[in-house]
């Protein structure tokens, strides 16, 4: 009888207990449960990405929604392009990568964190769009200059952010370094000039975008080395005072995305992720891309954009100095030929 009275009483508070989750979760279905609900995930990318994923973000959300009926929240984290592949590999928890160099996720997926043949994965080498190495000078170009050879003049303040942990340092390196070999010019006369512009550098800034801050904001310097589409947004707030110089020789930079795929499963985000990144090379991606004046894969988009794109004669990483993994190692490992020739300074 004991026995049965306790069995009725242990039924009459578990039926409590149904009836208060059930209460619960019906008012958090009308109110806060819509927000509870929705997805979240991270995408890390590289320093001067901010204006275009922020618009990237809104249109896949809006597009996501309407395909699903799920609420998604996409969260941006920027830096300097190494910088932010080695938070990665630290722990911070990003289910998509976007850096402006293979290399950086190359060593994400050294640390296992993603697929060693990562990018097979999409079209283009898993680089939705590109874009390449200008100098942004003061109106006038009172220095007159023209091509990478004239960084290397006496007493020519020149701002580039620092190599070792930004892939715009990085790309303007190689920019330099790879015009003396595409002009005809040896590896030594690539490492003096590369050696005299970096002899001109007041300040490394980790990333590009602080590099334009110190350019821009604080009037450092003669001439900004960057990102064809970092100098148009300059332009574009700052209207005249800059002047846009296009050397003869530059170099193709990639921007490539991968998918971290031990976050995404660990957060359950690979759909939504993975559809994030397709979304890039969609023709409405791609729209927003040109429109932020990187250069696009679709040619619908970039004919719709030809205006807005010079002309230039591009090379190649590949080309000049191999493999990512074979110029990181020659040229940017610790004690390597940047190290080596800024302790020149």
């Amino acid at each position: 009888m004991v026995h049965s009275d306790a069995s009725a009483t242990s039924r009459r508070r578990s039926r409590r207990l149904w009836l208060q989750q059930t209460l619960i979760a019906t008012l958090l279905a009308g109110g806060t449960g819509q927000a509870l609900a929705a997805t979240h995930f991270l995408n890390a990318a590289y320093d001067v990405t901010r204006e275009l994923y922020k618009d990237i973000n809104a249109a896949f959300i809006t597009e996501w929604k309407t395909k699903t009926g799920e609420t998604l929240n996409i969260h941006q984290s920027h830096g300097g392009s190494s910088k932010q592949a080695r938070s990665v590999i630290d722990g911070m928890e990003a289910s998509v990568v976007s850096m402006n160099q293979a290399s950086d996720i190359d060593a994400i997926a050294d640390k296992g964190l993603l697929r060693a043949d990562w990018a097979k994965a999409y079209p283009d080498q898993s680089a939705p769009f590109y874009s390449t190495m200008v100098f942004l000078t003061r109106k006038g170009n009172p220095r007159q200059i023209k091509d990478w050879a004239d960084l290397g003049q006496p007493g020519l303040k020149v701002i580039i952010p620092n190599p070792k942990t930004s892939g715009n340092g990085r790309y303007s390196y190689l920019g330099a370094w790879g015009s003396v070999i595409k002009n005809g010019g040896s590896e030594a006369q690539a490492r003096a000039l590369v050696t005299k512009i970096f002899q001109n550098v007041p300040v490394l800034d980790a990333g590009g975008r602080g590099a334009t801050t110190t350019f821009t904001q604080r009037e450092i310097g003669d001439v900004l080395v960057t990102f064809e589409n970092e100098v148009q947004l300059v332009k574009q707030e700052y209207g005249d005072r800059y002047e846009v110089v296009y050397p003869r020789y530059s170099i193709l930079t990639e921007s490539p995305v991968a998918l971290v795929d031990k976050v995404a499963d660990k957060l359950g985000t690979r759909t939504q992720a993975s559809a994030w990144i397709q979304f890039l090379y969609s023709e409405t991606g791609q729209d927003i891309i040109a429109r932020h004046y990187f250069r696009p894969r679709s040619a619908t988009i970039a004919r719709k954009y030809a205006a807005q794109f010079p002309a230039v004669s591009l090379f190649r990483v590949e080309e000049v100095f191999g493999s990512w993994r074979v110029l990181q190692k020659k040229h940017f490992d610790d004690g390597a030929e940047f190290d080596r020739l800024f302790l020149t300074r």
